[in-house]
């Protein structure tokens, strides 16, 4: 079963390239113009097992908003198509990570309806240069894309990027949960509406 996609999406204000395989090793390259997206990014495709490739250009000069959010969607573009008619995955994924003070939780539900519970009581709005907002940006993108339910707690944390970075890996790896084939299931969509 090949568990893979590639999505190009252009705007006016970006264009983005994605290519995910939900079956890999981790392995990335990733060139959004935003650092520290890309460092986050890193997270999901290491600690989600995914292998992923992106590319963004976009109207950096501005500010990153459209960039991180365009990732965001066009990841979800990628992840839904990739994942297929979802027959024989475990549907549910969750982690919690820690990274020294910090500790948040993930719950991913490839549920087909898009919707996000999202708390990250950040201690301070940038991360370098990064808008802390931005974080809730790209996760709504995803979520409205990928027709998730996606909830994200940040427990406790006093170190932003740490925040940050938790959630990240618990995101990469909540997704690899769900997206895992269980072979005691295999060929079944996992839900009584026998559809998602």
């Amino acid at each position: 079963m090949n568990r893979t996609a590639e999505i190009t999406r252009n705007t006016n204000e970006t264009q983005v390239r994605v290519a995910i395989n939900l079956d890999g090793t981790g392995e990335q390259k990733l060139d959004t113009g935003v650092p520290f997206l890309d460092h986050m990014l890193d997270q999901i495709a290491r600690h989600g097992l995914i292998d992923l490739e992106i590319e963004a250009k976009g109207d950096l000069h501005i500010d990153a908003h459209h960039t991180v959010e365009d990732v965001g969607i066009t990841l979800g573009m990628a992840v839904a198509k990739a994942i297929g008619d979802k027959k024989g995955i475990r549907r549910y994924g969750h982690a919690y990570v820690p990274l020294d003070e910090a500790l948040s939780r993930v719950v991913l539900d490839f549920s087909g309806r898009p919707g996000i519970e999202y708390h990250i009581p950040f201690k301070r709005s940038m991360i370098g240069s990064f808008d802390v907002d931005l974080t809730h940006e790209f996760f709504q993108g995803f979520v409205n894309h990928a027709l998730v339910t996606l909830h994200i707690d940040n427990l406790r944390g006093e170190n932003a990027h740490h925040q940050c970075e938790t959630v990240f890996k618990a995101f990469g790896r909540a997704l690899r949960m769900a997206s895992e084939l269980d072979p005691r299931s295999a060929g079944v969509i996992p839900s009584t509406k026998g559809s998602l």
